[in-house]
């Protein structure tokens, strides 16, 4: 059954191939704002660690230990945006079942509404939400599956939209190992109403490989998530980028100067959690992709970086993260759990 599993999603995966990134409606779904997950590069899809944050970007991840844990999270985003979210778990007693859901918000601030001569009509605001709705099963000692329904609504103004997704997770963990790995499809469904008649668009279909590992009595954590395994090249091509042309030939001259690790590179977030005893953790993360695409090439500065630190109270837990996407700045990210 494990095989199958794992052979049923990577073949689902291949089937939704067609999926472009950065082409999609509710795109904001993929930006979580967990402080731990933002830590160590915004990707924690193998960190099994019986965390309610990581409930909702894998459901397969959702086990006993969440049972009546809440999370509440928020994130200073840039200009007037900010995102947050609630989670909340529960595990019914000697099942092999357990349940997470998740409100999250996605406020893009006020914007001027102006007419076709540039007359200022009024301010309007954007906002997104999403309910995410997850299960899991524990197949086994070591294999866990799960599946998350989420609720999507969007308005722009007088403009709306509604879809419905799906996200199916298999998370394999050996415990006497400290390493886990975990396989998940995201955002398998559609639009169902559009801002525009006859317009419809794709959802941010992903398929993302993660695993995680401890090295024996090491005081840290490895966490590598490969994303977009459906789609090899995700470079984005700036089209205000200077073009060089081959006086010779009059054709654009491309730079192919380490090509397949800089396309490898873009797939992968790599994070790192040092544990500094039972109560404190920091975290540390990088992600390529964000780098090349958001950084200014004359100063890259720390884009791609990111960092933050969980520390455990007697009755909570708090956490922050700092994720730097450019010279002008980053977000912010704080999140608080705690049991009831």
């Amino acid at each position: 059954m494990k095989k199958q599993l794992v052979t049923l999603l990577l073949c689902a995966a291949t089937l939704y191939s067609f999926a472009q990134a950065g082409t999609t409606v509710f795109s904001g779904i993929n930006i979580f704002g967990s402080a731990r997950v933002a830590a160590i590069g915004g990707n924690a899809i193998a960190l099994c660690a019986s965390d309610i944050n990581t409930a909702a970007i894998n459901p397969a991840l959702i086990d006993s230990l969440m049972d009546r844990k809440l999370a509440m999270s928020y994130v200073r985003y840039f200009g007037q945006s900010n995102f947050g979210y609630t989670s909340f778990g529960y595990h019914p007693t000697k099942s092999k079942f357990a349940f997470a859901g998740t409100l999250q918000y996605f406020g893009y601030g006020t914007s001027e509404r102006l007419d076709g001569l540039g007359n200022n009509l009024g301010s309007f605001t954007s906002n997104e939400y999403a309910l995410t709705l997850g299960a899991s099963y524990k197949v086994d000692s070591l294999w866990r599956v799960g599946l998350n329904l989420k609720n999507l609504y969007s308005v722009f103004d007088t403009y709306y939209s509604y879809g419905i997704a799906i996200d199916a997770a298999a998370t394999y963990f050996q415990p006497r190992k400290n390493f886990s790995a975990s396989f998940v499809l995201k955002n398998v469904g559609m639009q169902l109403v559009t801002y525009r008649e006859s317009s419809r668009e794709k959802l941010p279909l992903e398929f993302q490989i993660g695993i995680s590992k401890r090295p024996k009595n090491a005081p840290f954590l490895f966490h590598i998530a490969y994303e977009n395994v459906q789609k090899w090249n995700v470079k984005y091509t700036d089209p205000n980028a200077t073009v060089i042309v081959d006086p010779l030939t009059g054709l654009p001259v491309e730079d192919r100067t380490w090509e397949f690790g800089d396309l490898l590179m873009r797939h992968l977030v790599i994070g790192t959690e040092i544990i500094l005893g039972s109560n404190v953790r920091v975290g540390l993360g990088y992600n390529y992709r964000q780098r090349k695409e958001l950084s200014i090439p004359n100063r890259p500065a720390t884009a791609g970086l990111s960092f933050g630190t969980t520390v455990n109270f007697k009755k909570f837990q708090l956490s922050y993260a700092r994720s730097i996407y450019h010279v002008a700045g980053g977000s912010n990210h704080i999140t608080f759990t705690t049991s009831i």
